[in-house]
C-alpha cells in the first residue's frame, strides 16, 4: 500500500513534516557527508532529502513508484522526477553510484525485487541508503503520516534483507525520536526529544536507517559446466543414419 505522492508532499510541507525533514536530513547528511561527482537517485518519495546533494552531485534524480504517483521536483529549474515501476528502473546496469530509498520498501509488493533492481543499477562499490519505518516505534502506529502506511521493519529484519540481496551493511542506526504529535510543545522541543531518545531508548525511534555497499557476486567454483549446443530451427540437423523414424529435436 502507498500513500498518494501529493499526500506525502503535503505532510512534509506541514509543521510536523518540516521537523521530520530537518531531523532526518541531519542524519542522512552525517552518513553521506560528501557526494561530489556522484550520480544520486532517490527512490520512493526521497525528494524532501535530495536537495542536500544538489550543490555537489553530478546528477540528482527522483524516481517515484507508479502506485504512489509523481509530483514535480524541484519547483525551480528543470524537473528531475519521473514515474517508474520500482522493480524496473529506466537505467542501464551499473550506471549510478548512490541510491537513497525513502517511503519505498514499506509499500512495495516485492521489496526483494526492488532491492535487486537497485543492485543492478548501482556501479561496483556503489552505496545505498534505506530509510524505513521502525516496527517498534510510535510513528508506525499513526496512519496519518507516511511512516504509518505499509510494512515496517526492525533493525534486524532490514539488515538481513539487504544481506540476502548482496549488500553489505556498513552503518545501521535508529532515528526520529520525537513523538508523532502536532502539539506546539512537542514540535518546539523536537531536537531535545531526538537527543534524549538516541541516548535512552532506540526502540522508540520512528525510522531505521541502513547504509550498505553493493557486494559483487562471487564466481561459482567447481567443475566447468558444459554449455549445450543449440540447433537453429531453420537449419535442422540431418537424420542420423540407422535410426529409422528417429525424431530430431530442434530448439
Amino acid at each position: 500500500m502507498h500513500l498518494d505522492a501529493i499526500e506525502i508532499r503535503n505532510f512534509y510541507l506541514s509543521p510536523r513534516g518540516r521537523i521530520v525533514r530537518q531531523l532526518l536530513s541531519a542524519r542522512i547528511r552525517e552518513i553521506w557527508p560528501n557526494v561530489t561527482g556522484e550520480q544520486v537517485v532517490g527512490l520512493g518519495h526521497a525528494t524532501p532529502f535530495l536537495r542536500l546533494f544538489q550543490p555537489e552531485a553530478e546528477r540528482v534524480m527522483g524516481f517515484m513508484p507508479a502506485q504512489q504517483g509523481v509530483v514535480a521536483w524541484p519547483m525551480e529549474g528543470r524537473v528531475a522526477t519521473c514515474l517508474v515501476q520500482d522493480d524496473c528502473l529506466p537505467l542501464p546496469d551499473a550506471s549510478v553510484t548512490r541510491v537513497l530509498l525513502v517511503h519505498a520498501l514499506e509499500g512495495s509488493r516485492s521489496p526483494q525485487a526492488v532491492l535487486r533492481e537497485v543492485w543492478r543499477v548501482l556501479a561496483p562499490g556503489g552505496r545505498v541508503m534505506v530509510v524505513v519505518s521502525n516496527r517498534t516505534g510510535l510513528w508506525a502506529r499513526v496512519e496519518t503520516t507516511p511512516f504509518g502506511v505499509g510494512r515496517p521493519y526492525s533493525r534486524g529484519q532490514i539488515a538481513r534483507l539487504m544481506e540476502e540481496l548482496s549488500f553489505t551493511p556498513s552503518h545501521i542506526e535508529s532515528a526520529l525520536f520525537v513523538p508523532p504529535s502536532t502539539t506546539r510543545f512537542v514540535l518546539g522541543s523536537a531536537r531535545g526529544w531526538d537527543r534524549a531518545g538516541r541516548r535512552l531508548w532506540t526502540g522508540a525511534a520512528g525510522v531505521v536507517i541502513v547504509e550498505a555497499e553493493k557486494r559483487m557476486v562471487q564466481p561459482i567454483g567447481g567443475r566447468k559446466r558444459r554449455v549445450p549446443a543449440f540447433v537453429p530451427t531453420l537449419n535442422p540437423a540431418p537424420r542420423p543414419s540407422g535410426a529409422v523414424g528417429a525424431r530430431v529435436r530442434s530448439y
